[in-house]
């Protein structure tokens, strides 16, 4: 049998081995109680260091889908708000219309003439409307840089760009139209018929049948076109929403891996400060005195 030589450098040695790793374990407590966080470097916990880099990820993802969701909601809330003043526009103008058919060629010219002024003021309007801008940008425009969608002669200036936002994974959702779907285009356009009732109540009042048929299907496409605005701000405020609670659960599914149990942490801090005291005075029972106040 082989007998094993003790040395007082022996027991010093592992008393210091034992009290380095019971401060250790103290110090990760520690840090873990200041930093409200289990992990504070990937070593901590590989698994979990994955699980909070993909929900960080996901995270990011939902809150962009949000805020994108948040501009959307703002094109066409602004849509909605520009049709509706202009269908209150549109509805004047064809009630003139009638009175002008009313009074017809053995009206008053003086009459007509009232009545013209009135609907070349409603298409000033409405082309004011046409050009009404989100931030920077006018939204009947398409994806034009321009500062107008149409001239005072009621002209394009846009092109047809669709303008979109990105509010779920694989979600686009058309948050503008350019002007010429909502507003036609050739001798169809609503202010080249607001224009020519304007005219023909002066010239030839004869035309304002076939003026009121063509207002008619203008108004048409402008309330189908406000009917898609609604439809798609429900469907933007839904997805807004979604983005939102996924949000929510992804920051609890996030805390489960990074924070602390706060409680439980107190707790091991405690009973590793009572293990460590233990070992410093099991330390200085077994350490010749003369060694403890050398390493002191």
């Amino acid at each position: 049998m082989t007998a094993f030589r003790v040395t007082e450098r022996s027991i010093a040695t592992n008393v210091l081995v034992g009290l380095q790793g019971n401060l250790s374990r103290l110090g990760d407590i520690q840090q873990r109680l200041s930093s409200g966080k289990q992990i504070s470097k990937p070593s901590d916990s590989p698994t979990g260091t994955v699980a909070s880099m993909q929900y960080r990820g996901d995270l990011a993802a939902a809150r962009q889908y949000s805020r994108n969701s948040d501009d959307g909601l703002g094109w066409l809330g602004t849509a909605d708000t520009a049709l509706s003043s202009m269908m209150s526009q549109v509805e004047r103008v064809r009630e003139l219309t009638l009175q002008g058919i009313s009074n017809g060629a053995g009206g008053s010219s003086d009459a007509r003439l009232a009545i013209a002024t009135e609907v070349n003021q409603v298409h000033d309007a409405t082309i004011g409307l046409a050009n009404t801008r989100y931030g920077d940008r006018p939204i009947f425009g398409g994806t034009t840089t321009g500062s107008a969608a149409y001239d005072a002669s009621g002209n394009y200036l846009g092109d047809n760009g669709v303008v979109q936002r990105t509010v779920g994974d694989n979600v686009k959702v058309q948050v503008a139209n350019p002007g010429p779907a909502v507003f036609g285009a050739g001798a169809g356009q609503l202010f080249k018929i607001m224009s020519d009732i304007a005219t023909d109540l002066q010239t030839n009042p004869s035309n304002l049948s076939s003026d009121l048929n063509r207002l008619d299907t203008a108004t048409t496409t402008l309330k189908a076109v406000q009917s898609g605005v609604g439809a798609r701000y429900n469907q933007v405020t839904q997805m807004q929403q979604f983005a939102n609670d996924k949000v929510d659960n992804l920051m609890s599914q996030l805390s489960d891996v990074e924070d602390i149990d706060l409680p439980k942490t107190i707790s091991d801090m405690q009973l590793q400060q009572v293990a460590y005291q233990a070992a410093l005075s099991a330390g200085a029972k077994v350490v010749q005195p003369s060694l403890v106040d050398f390493l002191r």
